[in-house]
C-alpha cells in the first residue's frame, strides 16, 4: 500500500468508516434481506444503473424465436383447446368442461416446463410464453389453469433443488396430470412479507424412532388448492429437541404434501372477482410428512427462503407478462376492429379524432410491451435470471394491461359492459386487477423491489461497500469508496454534458432511426445513476422508507428498461417502415414518464441548505425536458393503420386466438372497409345511384356490421339463474 493511501485511510478513511458504522449511515441488511437481493442475476439493469449504457452490447442480446415442435403445439393443440372451450360457458358453470380437463392433461399442459426425460414437453421460457399468451386471449382460466402448475410450484422447485428420486418420483406425474400441484405460500397476515410467515412444521421422533415433521398451517389466495393432490408448502421448521443436530430454529423450508394426509383442510374456495379459476385457502392440523418429503431432502431444510426468491425472480418475467401482452393484443384487436364496424352520426367511429387517439395509444403500448415480454424471455432462455428486469415486467406489464383494457372498453361503450357470450372484454377486465395483486402487489414491487432492490444490487459499489462495511474491511471500503466517488463526478459531469446537448454528445452505435432515441436514453442513464447517488448519499438507509420517491427512481428504470427492448425488437424486425411510429410514440411516452418522475424527484428530495441546488434542476427539467409531446396526427395514423391494415392488426395483434366472435367482428371491419366508398356515394347521392354490386356490398357490410355490434340479452328466467 502507498504512503499516500496509508494516509488516506488512517486519516479519513477509518474515521469515516467508523463513523457510519457507528451511526448506521449505510443501510443495513438482514440476512433475509439479503437473500431476496442476491437472487437473480444483474442482466441489462446493470448498464442503466452504470450512467453510460452500452448499447451495442444491450442490443447484441439473443433474441428468442420459437422451435418448430412449439409452433407445431401453438397450432394445434393451443388451438385445439381453445376450440373446445366457450368462456361464456365456463363463467357460467363456474369450472372448465371435464373434456377440456382431460385434454390439458392428456397433452401434457402441465409439463411445459418439465424437461422430456421425465415426461414433459421441454418447452423453452418464450414457448411456453407464447402458449399462455394465445390462452389467455381467448380464457382466462384457461390460462391461469395451465400457467400456475408451469410456473413457482413444485415443479419449478423440483427441477432446481429436488433430489433425483423426487424428480424421478413426482416430474412424471405431474407432466400428464397424474398430480395436480399447488404452491401454498400467501398467509392471512402474511402477503408480501413472506419472510414473516406463521405456518410452521415441528421435528419429532415417532413409536418407530423416525424423525417426522408435524405441521401447523393456514394458507390462503392459493390457485389450485382445493383440487390438488400435491401441495408444494412453505413453513418455518422448528426442532425445539434439536433431534436434527441443526439447531432448534431451522428456518423456512419448503416440502411437498400429499393433499390426501389426515389434518387437510380442502373444502372451501374464494371468489376472486367472479373469474372462476380455482383458487382456495387451506388449512393444516398436525399433517404429519417425513423428512423426504422436503424439497432436497435434508439438505433443503432451511432453504426455502431462498428458493422462493431465486425462483420468483424468474417467474415475474414470464406468467404475468405473458397473460398482460396476450390480453393488450385481445384489447387492441377488439378496440380496432369495432370501431371500425360501429358508426354514429353517420360515420365510422374509428374515424373519431377522440377514438383515433386512443387506438394510437393501444396499439403503440402494445408493441411496447410485447418487445419488453420477448426481450426479457430471450435473457431467461439464454440461462440469465435478471431480478430487477423481471420485477419491472410484473409492474409494467399488468399496470400497461389494466389500461389498455379500460380503453378498448371505453370504445366499446355499453357494449364491453354487458356480459354474454358476445362480449370479448369483460371477463378480461374482471380479471386484471387479479395480475395486480400477486406475485408482489404493485404498489409495493413500485416502491420497493425495483429501485429499492435495483439500487443496491445493480449499483456498481453500493452492496460491495455495505459488506465491507459489514465485515470491518476498511481497505476493501476505502477502494470501493473512492471508486464510487469517481462514478459520482463522472455521471454529474456526464449528466450536465448530456443535457446541455440534449444527448447529442453520445455517439450511437447505428445512425438509423433509433439514433436520436438511444442518445437520449443515455442521457436519462446519467440523471438517474447520478441521482441515485444524491439520494442515497441524503437519505442513506432512509431512503428504503422514502417509498414515493424510491418508486419514481423505479419509473425511471422500468421505462428505461421497457424502451431499450423496444429498440431492440425494432432493430431485429429489420427496422420496418411501418413501425416506426409505433416505436416513436413508444419512445416519446416513456420519455414523458420520465421527465414527470425527474420532476417529483426534485421537487421531494429538496431539502436544507441544498433545496436551492433541487429548484435549479427543477427548473431546468421544466424547460429542457427530454420528452417531446405526442402529436395527435401520429396516434390517428397508428389508428388508420391499425383500422384499415388488417396485415398491420395482425402484426401488432399476434398470437390471438381466433374465435368465432373475434371473426366476426374482423369480417364485419372488412365488409365495411370494403363498402366505404359505396357507402358514401348512398349518403350523397341516395340508394337509386347504386350499381347492384355496390348495394350488395352495401347489405353484406350492414349484415355484418348488425352482427358485430349486438349485445346479448336474456330472458328475465335466463337471467336469474
Amino acid at each position: 500500500m502507498s504512503s499516500f493511501k496509508n494516509t488516506r485511510v488512517k486519516y479519513f478513511t477509518k474515521p469515516l468508516f467508523n463513523m457510519l458504522k457507528s451511526k448506521g449511515l449505510l443501510p443495513s441488511i438482514s440476512q433475509t434481506e439479503k437473500t431476496a437481493l442476491t437472487a437473480g442475476d444483474v442482466w441489462i439493469e446493470g448498464e442503466l444503473f452504470s450512467g453510460k449504457p452500452d448499447f451495442q452490447k444491450i442490443f447484441s442480446y439473443p433474441y428468442p424465436k420459437l422451435t418448430e415442435e412449439e409452433q407445431a403445439f401453438i397450432d394445434i393443440q393451443v388451438e385445439e383447446v381453445c376450440s373446445m372451450t366457450n368462456d361464456w360457458e365456463v363463467f357460467q358453470s363456474r369450472d372448465l368442461p371435464q373434456n377440456v380437463w382431460e385434454y390439458l392433461k392428456e397433452k401434457r399442459f402441465f409439463g411445459m416446463i418439465i424437461p422430456k426425460e421425465f415426461g414433459g414437453l421441454g418447452f423453452s421460457a418464450y414457448g411456453h410464453s407464447c402458449v399462455i399468451e394465445k390462452l389467455v386471449s381467448h380464457s382466462q382460466v384457461l390460462a391461469i389453469t395451465v400457467m400456475v402448475p408451469n410456473s413457482l410450484g413444485p415443479a419449478e422447485l423440483l427441477l432446481h433443488y429436488g433430489k433425483q428420486e423426487q424428480k424421478e418420483h413426482y416430474l412424471p406425474r405431474l407432466a400428464d396430470g397424474r398430480e395436480i400441484p399447488c404452491f401454498a405460500l400467501t398467509e392471512p397476515d402474511v402477503g408480501s412479507d413472506a419472510a414473516a410467515i406463521k405456518s410452521y412444521g415441528e421435528v419429532f421422533k415417532d413409536s418407530d424412532d423416525i424423525f417426522k415433521i408435524r405441521l401447523q398451517f393456514e394458507k390462503r389466495y392459493i390457485t389450485l388448492g382445493s383440487i390438488a393432490t400435491v401441495i408444494g408448502l412453505a413453513f418455518k421448521l422448528k426442532d425445539p429437541q434439536n433431534h436434527l443436530g441443526m439447531g432448534e430454529d431451522l428456518g423456512i423450508t419448503c416440502a411437498l404434501v400429499d393433499s390426501k394426509k389426515e389434518g387437510i383442510d380442502q373444502s372451501k374456495r374464494h371468489d376472486p372477482l367472479n373469474v372462476p379459476f380455482v383458487n382456495a385457502p387451506l388449512f393444516g392440523v398436525d399433517v404429519v410428512i417425513s423428512i423426504d418429503d422436503i424439497i432436497g431432502g435434508k439438505e433443503g431444510i432451511g432453504r426455502g427462503w431462498a428458493m422462493l426468491m431465486e425462483s420468483l425472480s424468474v417467474g415475474r418475467g414470464i406468467s404475468l407478462p405473458s397473460t398482460s401482452t396476450g390480453g393488450s393484443k385481445l384489447s387492441t384487436f377488439v378496440a380496432c376492429t369495432y370501431s371500425v364496424a360501429r358508426y354514429q352520426f353517420g360515420l365510422s367511429i374509428s374515424k373519431f379524432e377522440g377514438v383515433s387517439e386512443v387506438i394510437g395509444r393501444l396499439a403503440a403500448s402494445t408493441y411496447l410491451l410485447d418487445s419488453a415480454k420477448t426481450f426479457t424471455l430471450g435473457a431467461i432462455d439464454a440461462g440469465a435470471k435478471p431480478a430487477v428486469a423481471n420485477a419491472i415486467m410484473k409492474y409494467q406489464s399488468t399496470e400497461i394491461f389494466r389500461k389498455n383494457i379500460l380503453d378498448a372498453m371505453d370504445i366499446q361503450g355499453g357494449a364491453a359492459i354487458s356480459r354474454g357470450p358476445k362480449n370479448l372484454l369483460a371477463h378480461a377486465y374482471f380479471g386484471s386487477p387479479i395480475g395486480i395483486t400477486v406475485e408482489g402487489a404493485n404498489i409495493m414491487t413500485r416502491s420497493l423491489i425495483q429501485f429499492g432492490q435495483g439500487v443496491i444490487r445493480c449499483h456498481p459499489y453500493a452492496y460491495a461497500q455495505i459488506e465491507a462495511l459489514e465485515k470491518g474491511d476498511v481497505d476493501s471500503f476505502d477502494r470501493l469508496f473512492f471508486a464510487h466517488i469517481t462514478h459520482v463526478a463522472r455521471n454529474s459531469m456526464r449528466a450536465f454534458a448530456l443535457g446541455l446537448t440534449r444527448g447529442h454528445l453520445h455517439r450511437p452505435i447505428d445512425n438509423d432511426t433509433t439514433k436520436r432515441y438511444e442518445q437520449k436514453l443515455s442521457w436519462a442513464s446519467a440523471k438517474f445513476a447520478f441521482w441515485s447517488d444524491v439520494a442515497l448519499g441524503l437519505l442513506g438507509p432512509g431512503l428504503k422508507r422514502r417509498e414515493s420517491i424510491s418508486g419514481r427512481f423505479g419509473d425511471i428504470l422500468s421505462q428505461m428498461y421497457m424502451m431499450s427492448a423496444t429498440l431492440k425488437r425494432f432493430k431485429h424486425d429489420g427496422s420496418l417502415k411501418d413501425d416506426e411510429i409505433l416505436l416513436r410514440v413508444a419512445m416519446e411516452s416513456g420519455f414523458n414518464k420520465i421527465d414527470e418522475s425527474f420532476i417529483g424527484i426534485y421537487a421531494n428530495l429538496s431539502k436544507g441548505l441544498l433545496s436551492w441546488i433541487f429548484k435549479i434542476n427543477l427548473f431546468l427539467a421544466k424547460i429542457n425536458p427530454m420528452g417531446e409531446t405526442i402529436k395527435d396526427k401520429d396516434l390517428e395514423h397508428i389508428a388508420l393503420q391499425m383500422t384499415t391494415d388488417s396485415g398491420m392488426r395482425e402484426r401488432v395483434c399476434s398470437n390471438i386466438y381466433h374465435s368465432s366472435r373475434i371473426n366476426e367482428l374482423s369480417d364485419a371491419s372488412n365488409a365495411m372497409i370494403n363498402a366505404q366508398q359505396a357507402l358514401a356515394k348512398e349518403k350523397k347521392l341516395g340508394t337509386d345511384a347504386l350499381s347492384e354490386a355496390e348495394k350488395t356490398l352495401i347489405d353484406l357490410a350492414r349484415y355484418m356490421q348488425d352482427i358485430a355490434v349486438s349485445v346479448d340479452s336474456f330472458t328475465q328466467k335466463e337471467y336469474s339463474k
